[in-house]
Parts: C-alpha cells; sequence; structure tokens
C-alpha cells in the first residue's frame, strides 16, 4: 500500500486523548523502547490534557503529547512521542506547534532529551537547567564505608530505615504520609515548585506505592512518593528542606521494595547526585530543562529534588 507522503503526514488531525487511549499510549511507549507505564499514563491523562495523531495505518497513534497545566503561571509539556515508523517527519513540531497555540500566553516547561532539543530551541525554548537519570539498586552502607545489606530487606516495625542509613539526618524522622498530611504538603510544596499543584498531590495516596514525610519536632520538612515503573520503583516528586532530608526520605522509601529505583534528580543537587551513586545507582541518562516565555522555572531549586515525572515538570 502506498505509504502517506510528509505533507499528508502533517495534516492528519491532532485530537484529545482521554483513558480509553490507555493502551494505544503504553503501545507507543514500548514502540520507542521506554516503559508502558500505562498507570503513568493514567495518572497523567487524569490531571493533565493529552494530544495524539492516529496512525493512519489504522494501528494506534502516530504521536502524542501531554500538557499539565499550573493556572497562568506555566503548563509543562511531556511525552513527546512518535512512532518509529513516522519518524522525522514533522509530526512532532506539528504537535508541539499545536500545544503552543493553545497554550496563548502561558510559559511552557519542558525536559528535552538530547534527540529532542534541537527541537525545542527551534521553537524558541530556551535552556535553564538540567536533569540526572539515576538508577539501580540501592545499598545501604556499613559502618566501615562498604556497601552493606540492600535496604529493600524488611525493617523491623520499630525502627525507622532512614535513620540507620542516613544518620546526618539524625533530628529527621520519617513516616507513611496520613491523610491530614496533604495540606501541610500542599503548604511546603508552594514556595518549592512555585506553584500551586494540589490537583497532582492529592493524587498521590493512589497512585504511588509509598508516599513519606519527613518531620522534624512535629514539623514537616519533607516528602516524597515511590510509584511503579516497568520494574523499577521512581522516586518522585522529592521535596525536602535540605539535601540530609531528602536522603533520609530516600532511605526510608528503598527499605519498602526489593525492586531497583529510578530518579530524575535536578543537576544542581550534587551532593545527592554522589550519594545515590555511593549506594549503588548509576548515571542513566540527562535531560535539558527548557522554557518558553519565562527566564527560569519558578520555585526554589534547593528545595526541589526530583519532579513527580518530567512529563509534570
Amino acid at each position: 500500500m502506498h505509504s502517506p507522503s510528509p505533507r499528508s503526514l502533517v495534516d492528519l488531525p491532532i485530537r484529545r486523548l482521554n483513558r480509553g487511549d490507555l493502551v494505544p499510549c503504553a503501545d507507543l511507549c514500548e514502540d520507542r523502547g521506554w516503559p508502558r507505564d500505562e498507570h503513568r499514563w493514567g495518572l497523567l491523562l487524569s490531571a493533565g490534557t493529552g494530544y495524539g495523531i492516529d496512525a493512519p495505518d489504522g494501528k494506534g497513534l502516530a504521536a502524542t503529547c501531554l500538557t499539565m497545566p499550573y493556572g497562568s503561571d506555566f503548563t509543562a509539556v511531556g511525552m513527546m512521542l512518535v512512532a518509529g515508523r513516522y519518524a522525522r517527519q514533522g509530526i512532532a513540531r506539528r504537535l508541539m506547534r499545536h500545544v503552543m497555540e493553545t497554550a496563548g500566553d502561558t510559559p511552557l516547561t519542558l525536559y528535552a532529551t538530547e534527540q529532542g532539543q534541537p527541537l525545542y530551541e527551534a521553537l524558541g525554548f530556551s535552556p535553564v537547567g538540567r536533569a540526572e537519570r539515576v538508577g539501580g539498586r540501592f545499598q545501604a552502607i556499613g559502618s566501615g564505608g562498604s556497601p552493606a545489606a540492600s535496604a529493600s530487606a524488611a525493617p523491623s516495625s520499630s525502627a525507622d530505615p532512614a535513620s540507620a542509613l542516613c544518620s546526618s539526618a539524625s533530628s529527621v524522622t520519617t513516616r507513611p504520609a496520613a491523610a491530614d498530611d496533604l495540606q501541610a504538603m500542599v503548604r511546603l510544596d508552594l514556595p518549592a515548585f512555585g506553584t500551586d499543584r494540589t490537583h497532582l498531590l492529592a493524587r498521590l495516596p493512589a497512585f504511588s506505592d509509598r508516599l513519606q514525610v519527613a518531620e522534624e519536632h512535629g514539623d514537616l520538612v519533607g516528602y516524597a512518593a515511590l510509584w511503579p515503573s516497568g520494574q523499577a520503583e521512581v522516586v518522585g516528586p522529592l521535596i525536602a528542606r535540605d539535601t540530609a532530608t531528602a536522603q533520609a526520605l530516600i532511605a526510608a522509601l528503598a527499605a519498602t521494595t526489593d525492586r531497583p529505583l529510578r530518579a530524575d534528580v535536578d543537576a544542581r543537587h550534587k551532593e545527592l547526585l554522589g550519594w545515590l551513586t555511593e549506594h549503588g545507582l548509576e548515571p542513566l541518562s540527562r535531560t535539558t530543562v527548557m522554557t518558553y516565555g519565562i527566564p527560569d522555572l519558578p520555585g526554589d531549586a534547593a528545595r526541589r529534588f526530583a519532579p513527580l515525572t518530567v512529563a509534570t515538570g
């Protein structure tokens, strides 16, 4: 059968995605070598807006893109995926132009892969930062400085697993989040993230395998979630008062799973990245944080260690 020409591909209609598109979205992820992540797609399509182009050969989706709005402050763009058989034929540019036109005067932000960055630069996006993706099995460090038993070993019910793994955070305790922690989490998150994202935080208890908070003298000083992606568990979002608190939260989360961990850590947090390397995680890839219409991301990067997912900003 005659294949569509590049010109006809970029004329294909763009439509809104919904939860009925979870399987085609997951199929497209798999086509590009990503985890299928139907679980993550469910969150993104319920809290954000998905756009897609149906494949002209009738086999699922040719392309997707997801936007996550944060009022008039900015909109995050992610999940820009094009099926391999339609790559480099203008579809990604078409989708991005549609997103930009739909956003109007609202600033945009995204995490760009090395392959995607030239397109975003051509559309007017500017680099403002970088994220380092690390992954692997988290290992506790023994008293002699060598790897000890994996943090995935079940902790005793009377012990905070972070205490043994992160003595520098001795004044900080961590515990599973409770329903009445949401308001405190939102208050902590707002100055760190720079805008209200209650619509995402309220979904974390149902979305995550584990939601952990850190306290000091009764005050909430950090929180982090652990959620499944492929064969790994992702740490994110990770908001913390300081690096020691971030370490305590990661150690506590790691102690609840026997699966490898993955996180997209803001590259400015070199101390945390070094600590993760010491505990068995390895560099996997990097992305460039880019903005359009604003000079930088709002909020406090010193307390913003990792996103929920790069698709949500």
